[in-house]
């Protein structure tokens, strides 16, 4: 199996056309239909389902889709990686973040890593652990941020000199901005907006027992979208300060949890991962960064 065969296969998935994805990929039609017969001859298995204007996945299509696109991502990162070597001034950076303000750090050391190597360039996958750790393992990503402890059995890693402070954002007009703190109390049979990650984790720790009184109206993996549903009057928001604008135009305020309740942030890197030159000067800018 070729990844050329496999980046023809992901075009049509994309395009549902022949001719559009044959386009794309600046080959002929009859090359790409016989490129995914064969591909389909030699996985034995029917990849698309051919209608009048349209093609579809299958479901052995849709699962190759998500192996596809992992293989290829690997392939181009393994390819620029071979490029960056000889490349003193600059080279490619793949790094995926946990939403905090904290990646104020990773900002800083790209800023510093930037204006001594111009050629740097950097690519960002957001999203929670799932997402990113997933995507660290199977050596997409050379970095990540976790906002949970990292496994010591299969990560390195370095923790980040702060910790992320939870509370509550909701509408500045509400009777809780009174509240000097947030009790686990003061939320019982309120509608409540967080990650799914957290609310297992943090989330019941913090609440102990009363926890089966709290009631997750909604989750969400990006704290903007739940400010936009909090503002709404729809629910209240748990997340780390800082991520939302409560200026008093905003409409929003944040109040602190009580009994206070931090996240640690952590870099993580696979063990015994040969780092590419520029993934090791951003390694090393981190640690000066982070006072080490």
């Amino acid at each position: 199996m070729e990844i050329r065969t496999l980046r023809y296969f992901l075009a049509v998935a994309r395009e549902e056309n022949m001719t559009r994805a044959a386009e794309t990929l600046h080959v002929t039609q009859p090359t790409l239909s016989k490129a995914l017969r064969s591909l389909e001859e030699e996985l034995d298995k029917k990849l698309f389902t051919r209608q009048s204007f349209s093609i579809r996945l299958t479901d052995e299509g849709m699962l190759l889709r998500d192996r596809a696109e992992d293989l290829v991502s690997m392939a181009d990162k393994i390819e620029k990686e071979f490029v960056s070597l000889d490349d003193i001034a600059g080279g490619e950076l793949f790094l995926g973040l946990a939403e905090s303000r904290l990646i104020s750090y990773v900002a800083d050391a790209i800023r510093t890593l930037k204006a001594r190597y111009p050629r740097l360039q950097y690519h960002i996958t957001s999203g929670d652990t799932e997402q990113v750790a997933d995507k660290l393992q199977k050596g997409i990503l050379d970095f990540v941020v976790l906002a949970e402890d990292p496994d010591a059995r299969k990560y390195d890693f370095l923790p980040f000199p702060e910790a992320d402070v939870w509370g509550l954002v909701f509408p500045a007009d509400d009777t809780l901005a009174a509240r000097d703190v947030i009790r686990a109390d003061d939320l019982t049979g309120k509608p409540l907006f967080c990650s799914e990650q957290a609310w297992v984790h943090e989330i019941a720790a913090w609440a102990g027992e009363k926890y089966g009184s709290l009631r997750l109206e909604g989750s969400f993996r990006l704290s903007y979208n739940g400010s936009v549903f909090a503002r709404s009057g729809l629910g209240y928001l748990l997340t780390f300060d800082g991520l939302i604008d409560v200026s008093p135009e905003s409409g929003l305020v944040f109040v602190p949890l009580y009994p206070r309740l931090e996240t640690k942030l952590y870099l993580v890197w696979k063990k015994f991962q040969t780092l590419t030159p520029v993934a090791e000067r951003f390694l090393m800018q981190m640690r000066t960064g982070f006072g080490l």
